[in-house]
């Protein structure tokens, strides 16, 4: 009982999409009443999920499930209520697409157990159970991007179908090599072999560690494994386009922390990685930026954006000085920062939704004006895209501080250089969409609101931004909880 005690924030919310689609299919119900009852059902399990890991907190449960295959701490802890909170936000924002659509359980259903799989790529710490996560967090994604089932559509989950079996190949040849030379799935026992293991063995843990880079960069979405994510972001319904660059992307870094920190992070190839990770960082910065200049479709843009997120979130991977194991800013910033990323990114892509559905249009050309027709989803979209630019004192300005910071302790100056310059760039972008809503005039003068769904997890995403960037104490104290345990 102990071990499912642990599991209970994922069971809750397994059990939940099953009563979702077994209710869909049973119960005697009208097209609006099944929507907002699969809505309903699927807040309920994600709120249950989040008392249970507070519960798991307050009795102070924290242990191996399942014979070491999962662990709760506070890392795991952690990475449950953002997950649960950014799903909780991604539901509220699809309510408006899910009136269009005959398959609205099946949508939360997807959501929900999406969201397991990420929980556990979180928790896990054996191998195959990291698989088994990635796996089921994947194939929801797949289904979620082609759920419009048009053209566009298809061809996005299509492209991301077959980028997403690549990665999975090279992740599982990865796992492959670190159990044939450790003997072991585990990762505190793949941890002992690395910290002991000699010169002869470090060609074999350095390819290891390219291999697992290179699959889980897919799903982090950094450079050269980026090239899924215009395409799929235009293509997918705008609140899977927002659940993918906020959830997926900090799931991957989730699992990347606990494989490279945990199981490579104190022996011989932690420069070898670190030394990767930040040529990776500044290269995924750079052409994010540059290609974003270009883009006339706001989802393609900020698909271009979260590429160079991504990159930033890298430097904090490639600053952890892991021959010091008490030196933990490096993943506590990249922790800290994707807390306030998914703030910031989700309340950006929610007021998309709302502008493009009472505009007709993602070109940004079309954003002409909007002030002027609806003042509070212009001012939502701004400080959310300020935030993202790092302009103080929104959320984004400190989750950016402190990833510089960590570079600047690990003697990374001239990454954290390329991330400020970087940043300039992006507020050129960024800035645009703004100076255009606000300076330029409209098509037409008619005014427009979100739809109360829309408005409310708008509210909630800005508030969350706000409130961050004048207190940031609670989060970064978070944060470093989170990160101790990986030390």
């Amino acid at each position: 009982m102990e071990d499912i005690n642990r599991f209970g924030p994922e069971l809750a919310l397994l059990i939940a999409a099953g009563l979702i689609v077994v209710g869909d299919v049973t119960l005697p119900m009208r097209g609006g009443t099944r929507r907002v009852a699969s809505v309903a059902l699927g807040l309920a399990g994600l709120a249950v999920s989040a008392l249970w890991s507070l519960v798991l907190i307050v009795a102070d449960e924290r242990g191996n499930a399942f014979d070491g295959l999962m662990v709760v701490d506070d890392f795991s802890l952690f990475f449950n209520f953002l997950f649960v909170g950014i799903a909780a936000v991604i539901i509220l924002a699809s309510v408006d697409l899910l009136e269009k659509s005959r398959f609205r359980a099946e949508y939360v259903a997807l959501v929900l157990t999406s969201t397991v799989g990420m929980m556990l790529m979180a928790s896990t710490v054996d191998l195959i159970a990291i698989f088994a996560a990635l796996e089921l967090q994947a194939i929801s994604f797949y289904v979620l991007v082609a759920f419009l089932k048009d053209g566009r559509s298809s061809e996005a989950a299509l492209k991301y179908l077959l980028l997403g079996a690549v990665s999975t190949a090279l992740t599982l040849y990865g796992m492959a090599y670190l159990f044939g030379l450790s003997g072991s799935t585990n990762l505190n026992d793949i941890a002992a072999f690395v910290a002991g293991a000699d010169s002869g063995t470090r060609p074999a843990l350095v390819l290891a560690a390219v291999f697992l880079a290179a699959g889980l960069g897919f799903k982090m979405a950094v450079v050269p494994f980026q090239m899924w994510v215009p395409d799929v972001y235009q293509g997918a319904p705008t609140p899977v386009t927002a659940y993918l660059s906020v959830a997926s992307k900090a799931a991957g870094f989730a699992v990347v922390m606990r494989v490279f920190v945990v199981a490579l992070g104190h022996g011989l190839i932690s420069s070898d990685w670190s030394n990767m990770f930040a040529a990776i960082a500044a290269i995924s910065m750079t052409l994010g930026n540059v290609a974003a200049l270009a883009q006339s479709d706001i989802k393609r843009m900020l698909g271009y954006s979260s590429i160079a997120q991504a990159g930033t979130f890298l430097i904090g991977l490639a600053a952890v000085a892991a021959n010091d194991p008490q030196l933990l800013l490096g993943t506590s910033s990249v922790v800290f920062f994707l807390g306030t990323y998914a703030f910031t990114n989700l309340g950006a892509f929610i007021a998309i939704i709302a502008i493009s559905n009472k505009i007709g249009s993602d070109q940004i050309g079309d954003y002409a004006g909007v002030a002027r027709r609806s003042p509070w989803l212009a001012a939502g979209l701004t400080a959310c895209l300020l935030s993202l630019t790092g302009i103080p004192p929104l959320a984004g300005f400190w989750g950016k501080f402190w990833v510089f910071n960590a570079a600047v302790r690990a003697d990374l100056v001239w990454l954290a250089l390329i991330g400020v310059l970087n940043s300039v760039i992006s507020a050129y972008y960024y800035v645009g969409v703004v100076l255009k809503m606000y300076t330029q005039e409209p098509a037409n003068d008619e005014a427009f609101q979100p739809s109360p769904y829309l408005g409310l997890a708008m509210t909630a995403a800005v508030v969350g931004l706000v409130a961050v960037g004048l207190y940031p104490a609670p989060l970064l104290d978070a944060s470093e909880s989170a990160a101790a345990v990986l030390g």
